[in-house]
């Protein structure tokens, strides 16, 4: 459990104005039922992170945090994707594709999605920020700090919070929202490599920072200078 210091410290680097909600690559062919990475469903599942990213989710569209979800799909025909590392050309003969408009590359519940909520795919690369449209949307809406989720903890995630740190965010990590296989290799990632250049926390820690009323918080927000 965080000391009051801490939380105070998270609370106000959360700032709801500039913080902005990441979900990695939590859709249907990756974390739901049907997987094509049974492994790493059954690792989000069974550990709770993806149960976390729904809660998270959930209060960031109770207390006005935008989301953003972050899809890797492909084209049938596999037009424009990379094909020069193991791992694509592993992916390419899985039984389930993340084909582009499938039910694969839809989010998996329990997240749900808002109207307001920005869903960014892309057809190449490793990560969520680099060569897609996420850090200009992140700029045009004023973040400053990201709060990176889901999976996997392998590749993706550290992807995402080295290309936040890179462009200049914040990047925060609620450890306990996050998998990857096999499941021990996960808190070691995250003690070894993302604390050494994220915020890393817990999904309660941030659901309390979120707990401020809306007018102690608007009116906080409005006094801090840009």
């Amino acid at each position: 459990m965080p000391s009051r210091r801490s939380q105070e410290q998270l609370t106000e680097l959360l700032a709801p104005a500039t913080t902005v909600l990441l979900t990695v690559e939590c859709q249907q062919g990756v974390v739901g039922p049907d997987s094509a990475l049974p492994e790493l469903a059954a690792a989000a599942r069974s550990s709770g992170a993806l149960a976390n990213v729904a809660r998270l989710v959930a209060a960031a569209h109770e207390r006005g945090v935008q989301v953003m979800h972050a899809v890797a799909e492909s084209r049938p025909d596999g037009r424009g994707g990379n094909h020069n590392a193991r791992l694509f050309r592993a992916a390419a003969r899985l039984p389930v594709q993340q084909h582009t408009g499938s039910a694969a590359v839809r989010v998996a519940p329990p997240i749900e999605v808002a109207d307001e909520d920005l869903v960014v795919r892309r057809l190449h690369g490793l990560s969520p920020l680099a060569g897609t449209d996420v850090d200009p949307l992140l700029r045009n809406l004023g973040c400053r700090v990201l709060v990176v989720t889901g999976v996997s903890a392998n590749i993706a995630v550290p992807n995402a919070v080295f290309d936040a740190v890179n462009l200049g965010y914040t990047a925060v990590v609620p450890a306990d929202a996050i998998a990857g296989v096999p499941a021990d290799y996960t808190p070691a990632m995250v003690r070894n490599t993302l604390a050494l250049v994220a915020t890393v926390t817990t999904t309660d820690a941030v659901l309390g920072s979120w707990k401020r009323p809306r007018g102690r918080a608007a009116g906080r927000e409005a006094a801090t200078p840009a």
